[in-house]
């Protein structure tokens, strides 16, 4: 600050003159020393002398003193703000001065703590606010020496003790300064630890590490020591340095003031060229020492804060999605039960008859359909309300109703159900895709499956580090079981909000309650089920969460399956129980005429006025195309619609006949082509083929299998034929008896496709070439068996009729392959001659 401006501010400042050495004086001696310091403030006074230059010049005769104790610690916060001019903070502390009970002015703190009789001079003040003390700068008389001068002041204060203000229990302490203190307002927060580096005094000297005695004996007397570290003895780091912890943070501050700077003479081991002291506030813990250490200990870092996510990801959000749950299974955002809606809807219904004739309950004509089938849907409805834990699983060919049956019939009156495709996770690629699917059935949100991409590298690179995954990642496996335990507990809580204490049985547990009110369970409709997922994780974990389900008593579990091999994954979950099922087949023809006729709808009326009239269709000739399609609700719905758009029913089964065929040459013929399924085109041609000549539409199994063409592995590939759809195994008491194809309009597809000569000779041909080299192989291992044989040194007799059999073995496949090369080479001319 310059003087000009002090002037300006302080009226009683404009006697003062600035000297060189960066104080302020008065050339008249009228006007004493206290005086003038108790009017000007102090940071005036210490402006140029301390901060600026770092250090407390000292002349002959002047000595320093530390006062401790007088400020609260830790002010820098608050001298950062608005209060870092320190002038605005120094009229405060005056303000709220007390001589009689506290002290706060650093100038009123000196006065009182330099006994008046020794005759000292204050030359300067300089307050260390964040230290909670102040530098008291002294000059004294010649005859004096400054360890009398502490001992003095000490005895001075003990009897005449100055309370802080902010603390008035405690007191201040004052103790001499030894070294050369380092004024600074750095950012620095004093600390009960303090950090002792050994320096030569001189360019040419060496310094000399202090032992722990020799420390102890010069910083005990600041306040009681709790530890001394000294640096390791195999450390590279220079200077060599100490460690020294005290019991309270006012001794190290006392201690860091009092002998900064000060230099260990060769009498106290500071050697012969003197040991100078450099001494800093030690942290506690810093936080590069916990850097360090999260550096140092990935093995354990690591897998804690993915603990830590997990628990975090447990405790906010799984409440969320078990609510969300919740709605998707109470279907609280439908709007069915709505009474608002409700009306809304009979309004428009109402609006539709008077303006647009009577609307059909029955959109897509199936009342025939239940009608034939009221049994199953009694059945049904009978084991949701039965004790017995079990799986329930409706199994028949696609587009024979199975979901319709139990979604809208069955279960029309039923409140709370949940719906899983098991197509819709199949067809998904990647784990994150399957994640999502199977949240989103099952209302399980919010679901960060981008993030499961993310952890992935997060734990490639962690094994790279560490050699083991950090565990950041999940497993699909553990996705989804997340995702079915949310579930269950959801539906659970669903299950039990209508009880109350009121009721008959509310002694009962919940366990209790579920078992002995089996209507108040929740359903899961499983639908295709075993979906081209054999041995698929996907699948083991939702049969085995069915399966918990269902023995906690907490839902009924409903497989909906196209695949007649369902008791397998099923068996693995319940070993020990026995599913109810219920066979859905092709409806009747008297059936499925009623389903076409309900469908077109002949009997409908014809306008507001309630007359009746026939709509004017041709149906010649229904019935017998009813019978091509058979009972599949899926294709005579399909005639159904082409009839209403004005084609005849001939017509109409002619264009379901030429798509079907079409369809069995993409996928089973020309298919092969681009894929690897597990059959070849020259098998499924020769299925088409046989069944397509077969009297009864059927082949029996056992003959099947005993063809050429499915000697290897025959069984496996009718299995996925038959889950492809191209044909359907029949069973007697659980053994397969019977093949016909998959759909019964596939008969009259096999028909059309066999009619395409150029199509049945080249397939054929196809297939010829297949056993020709079957028989190939064949005598390749005859002959080879009888090359082994001939190298024998001698003839044994015993091995006669084993080159015997051998020998008729290649005779018999020789015979077949001269007949197959007999009829390829007439299809080769039957096709050569082809125009």
């Amino acid at each position: 600050m310059r003087p000009a401006i002090i002037a300006r501010a302080y009226p009683a400042a404009r006697a003062l003159q600035w000297s060189p050495a960066g104080r302020f004086y008065h050339p008249s001696s009228s006007l004493s020393r206290a005086a003038l310091l108790g009017r000007i403030s102090p940071a005036c006074i210490r402006s140029l002398s301390s901060i600026r230059s770092g250090h407390i010049k000292l002349d002959q005769n002047e000595g320093i003193l530390y006062v401790n104790n007088i400020f609260p610690q830790r002010l820098q916060w608050l001298l950062r703000g608005p209060l870092s001019n320190i002038q605005p903070l120094e009229g405060i502390l005056r303000r709220i001065n007390n001589p009689g009970i506290a002290a706060s002015d650093p100038i009123t703190i000196a006065q009182r703590a330099l006994p008046t009789g020794l005759g000292l001079e204050i030359k300067e003040v300089i307050p260390r606010y964040k230290e909670g003390g102040a530098f008291i700068k002294y000059a004294r008389k010649p005859d004096m020496n400054d360890e009398d001068i502490r001992a003095a002041v000490q005895d001075h204060l003990s009897k005449n003790p100055i309370k802080p203000w902010y603390n008035p229990f405690q007191t201040a302490e004052v103790d001499l300064v030894q070294g050369r203190p380092w004024i600074e307002d750095l950012a620095r927060i004093p600390s009960q630890s303090v950090k002792v580096e050994f320096l030569p005094d001189s360019t040419e000297g060496r310094a000399v590490e202090l032992t722990q005695e020799a420390l102890y004996t010069l910083f005990r007397p600041f306040g009681k020591l709790l530890d001394i570290q000294s640096q390791p003895s195999d450390s590279k780091v220079e200077p060599r340095y100490a460690t020294l912890r005290f019991s309270r943070p006012r001794f190290a501050v006392m201690a860091r003031n009092c002998m900064h700077g000060y230099v260990v003479g060769e009498a106290e081991g500071g050697g012969k060229a003197g040991t100078r002291f450099k001494i800093n506030y030690e942290r506690k813990i810093k936080l590069s020492m916990i850097k360090d250490w999260i550096v140092n200990h990935p093995r354990i870092v690591i897998p804690a804060i993915a603990a830590l996510v997990a628990a975090i990801t447990v405790i906010i959000f799984d409440p969320v999605r078990t609510f969300f749950i919740k709605i998707k299974v109470k279907s609280s955002l439908h709007t069915d039960d709505n009474p608002v809606i409700q009306w809304v809807r009979r309004q428009v219904s109402k609006a539709n008859r008077m303006y647009f004739g009577s609307r059909r309950t029955d959109p897509r004509g199936l009342a025939a359909i239940w009608e034939d089938r009221q049994n199953d849907i009694s059945q049904l409805r009978a084991w949701l309300t039965e004790t017995v834990e079990t799986f329930i699983v409706i199994h028949g060919p696609r587009g024979s109703g199975k979901r319709e049956l139990v979604l809208e019939q069955a279960l029309k009156e039923h409140k709370y159900k949940v719906v899983i495709d098991c197509k819709q996770l199949q067809d998904a690629r990647g784990d994150t895709a399957k994640i999502s699917r199977a949240a989103a059935q099952v209302g399980y949100r919010p679901i960060f499956s981008w993030m499961n991409s993310i952890s992935s590298f997060i734990d490639l690179a962690a094994q790279g580090m560490i050699g083991t995954k950090a565990g950041f990642s999940e497993t699909l496996d553990a996705q989804l079981s997340k995702i079915w335990q949310n579930t269950a507990v959801a539906m659970k809580r669903v299950a039990l909000e209508g009880r109350t204490k009121q009721d008959k049985d509310a002694n009962l547990s919940d366990d209790e309650y579920l078992e002995a009110h089996p209507e108040k369970r929740p359903v899961v409709v499983i639908d295709n089920f075993v979906y081209d997922s054999e041995g698929d994780i996907v699948l083991d974990k939702l049969t085995e969460w069915a399966a918990g389900l269902t023995t906690a008593n907490i839902a009924h579990v409903i497989f909906l399956t196209t695949d007649s091999s369902f008791s397998k994954p099923l068996s693995k979950a319940l070993p020990n129980q026995v599913f109810r099922t219920i066979g859905l087949g092709d409806c009747s023809l008297e059936v499925g005429r009623r389903f076409v006729m309900s469908h077109l709808d002949t009997e409908a009326d014809g306008g507001a006025d309630g007359h009746k009239e026939k709509p004017s269709r041709n149906l010649a000739g229904l019935d017998d195309c009813i019978k091509v399609l058979g009972g599949r609700i899926t294709d005579l719905e399909f005639m159904a619609h082409r009839i209403e758009a004005g084609e005849t029913p001939q017509a109409a089964v002619d264009r379901i006949v030429d798509q079907s065929a079409s369809e069995i040459m993409k996928i089973f013929i020309l298919g092969t082509d681009t894929v690897t399924p597990q059959w070849t085109r020259e098998q499924a041609w020769h299925l088409i083929k046989s069944l397509a000549h077969a009297k009864d539409g059927a082949l029996l199994y056992n003959k099947v299998l005993l063809s050429d063409l499915f000697k290897d592995n025959g069984e496996a590939t009718l299995r996925a034929l038959e889950q492809a759809e191209l044909i359907s195994v029949g069973s007697v008491k659980g053994f397969p008896r019977w093949i016909k194809p998959g759909k019964p309009v596939y008969q009259a597809a096999f028909q059309r496709l066999i009619e395409n000569k150029t199509l049945e000779g080249r397939l054929d041909l196809m297939i010829l070439g297949q056993l020709i080299g079957q028989e190939n192989k064949s005598i390749s291992k005859y002959e080879d068996e009888l090359q082994v044989l001939g190298s024998l040194p001698k003839h044994p007799r015993e091995l006669t009729s084993r080159i015997e059999w051998l020998l008729r073995k290649i005779q018999g496949s020789q015979s077949k392959i001269l007949k197959y090369e007999h009829d390829s080479a007439a299809l080769t001319k039957m096709l050569q001659s082809e125009k």
